[in-house]
């Protein structure tokens, strides 16, 4: 009798809502198909929403550290990045219990739930006395992107099923940063039209009534989806380690360092979200200390994650072609070189060649190490291992900004920037030599049919 067969069952480990669906007349599975195009309709209202979810992030990225600096007067790199340190540590943790609550209680609830915590962010912002409050409003702001956005990618993997993951990513993360970056740019020059305060942050009212009010009256939930892939899934029986009755200690063990896949996505990502917070707390403090007006700034974080989201609609598809290891490695040493070259420049136009290169290095990755983990983690447990590599992930925001602003103040901000693209490099590295392909039939060692994501790991764990 294989292990997994011996183990006594642990219902608090399984999905509450995963028993089978049903339809008015009460037959299981009625109605209920996998698939982007059977599910159309819900998946692009669901790639809708996350764009107004990632443009709450994109309302910051431009001109809150320039507010830090000449309204609330300070000076230390540390003190600024702040405001990133929390929200990264805070997001990374509601991550991993979004997709926990998610996978117990629905999908639906956590994402209206983040959505209301996204409701005072803008107010805070906008009125804010002192740094504290912009400090408290990320904590917020951290909560709503972990419960909303993760949820949101959630939700799209559980209606693609597992044929076309990657090109569900690609256009998951193409909408949430495009409107990143769009938001971006909007701050910008809104700011140099009128101030940095308050009237760039009226736009995130608008955002969080559309957000909430798509949400509450047309998504729907998609737990019966996974209850109809947990009953076809059949790679249990081949590796008990990645079965369907796992405990959320074990999830934690298997997604942080005990499976070679699941490490490997979560380094990659922790380092690509290292950089990004350095980015973000340092970029527009170095562009402006080079003479750049904010009007010029505002265009140079648009344009870092305008690449990141358009490519994604191409680099997520095809890392269901090609598989995932070689767009992942590729493009940790693509966001290494980017920030050699915006250490390295002095101009605009090096700086906007800087930026679409760090843009286009973090498309190869972003969409594809979500869709690794999907391949992956059983459909009983996938909403909690996609929120473990979620939580190493976006801690990385957090360890960004605290390692950029130490080296910032001591060895000034070049320094920094130069260190970021080391981490960057030796990660791609990490990728090449101990990675192992997750993708089905892209692998080397022996193709598989795409019902079996798991037949691959059959010795990986």
């Amino acid at each position: 009798m294989s292990e997994q067969a011996s183990r006594p069952s642990q219902p608090e480990s399984s999905p509450r809502n995963a028993a089978p669906p049903r339809d008015k007349g009460g037959r299981p599975g009625e109605g209920i198909e996998l698939g982007l195009r059977e599910n159309w309709k819900q998946f692009w209202l669901l790639v809708l929403v996350n764009a107004f979810v990632g443009a709450m992030v994109g309302l910051e990225r431009t001109i809150l550290p320039l507010i830090a600096e000449e309204e609330f007067g300070l000076v230390a790199r540390g003190a600024i990045l702040s405001f990133i340190v929390t929200f990264g540590f805070v997001k990374a943790g509601t991550n991993f219990f979004a997709g926990r609550l998610g996978d117990l209680f629905g999908r639906k609830k956590v994402l209206l739930a983040g959505w209301l915590f996204g409701i005072p962010v803008p107010f805070l912002l906008m009125w804010a006395p002192s740094w504290s409050w912009i400090v408290f409003a990320n904590v917020l702001l951290g909560v709503n992107q972990g419960l909303a956005w993760s949820t949101t990618v959630i939700m799209k993997i559980d209606l693609v099923g597992p044929r076309a993951r990657g090109l569900a990513m690609g256009l998951n993360e193409f909408a949430g940063y495009l409107a990143v970056a769009l938001a971006a740019l909007g701050t910008g020059y809104v700011a140099e039209a009128f101030g940095l305060r308050p009237e760039p942050f009226y736009l995130g009212i608008a955002f969080v009534a559309l957000g909430l009010g798509l949400t509450m009256f047309f998504v729907r939930e998609t737990t019966a989806h996974v209850a109809l892939e947990a009953r076809e899934h059949r790679s249990a029986s081949e590796d008990p380690t990645l079965g369907g009755t796992l405990s959320g200690r074990e999830i934690f063990a298997l997604a942080s360092w005990r499976h070679p896949a699941l490490f490997g996505s979560s380094q990659a990502g922790l380092v690509t979200n290292f950089k990004d917070g350095l980015a973000w707390g340092l970029f527009p403090l170095f562009f402006a200390a080079g003479g750049l007006s904010v009007g010029r700034i505002g265009i140079l974080t648009f344009i870092y994650p305008a690449m990141w989201g358009i490519l994604q609609l191409w680099t997520g598809g095809l890392s269901d072609r090609v598989g995932r290891k070689p767009l992942i490695a590729t493009g940790m040493v693509l966001q290494a070189a980017a920030l050699w070259l915006v250490a390295a420049g002095s101009t605009f136009w090096v700086w906007f060649m800087a930026s679409a290169l760090l843009g286009a290095g973090t498309a190869l990755v972003y969409p594809t190490l979500l869709a690794a983990v999907a391949d992956v983690a059983h459909p009983a447990w996938r909403g909690s291992a996609v929120g473990v590599y979620r939580l190493w992930r976006d801690s990385g925001y957090a360890f960004g900004a605290i390692v950029a602003g130490v080296l910032a103040d001591r060895l000034g901000i070049t320094t920094a920037i130069v260190v970021g693209g080391v981490l960057a490099f030796l990660s791609g590295i990490l990728v090449l030599a101990r990675m192992p392909e997750t993708l089905p039939g892209a692998a080397s060692e022996e193709p598989d049919s795409m019902d079996s994501p798991h037949h691959t790991h059959r010795n990986g764990a």
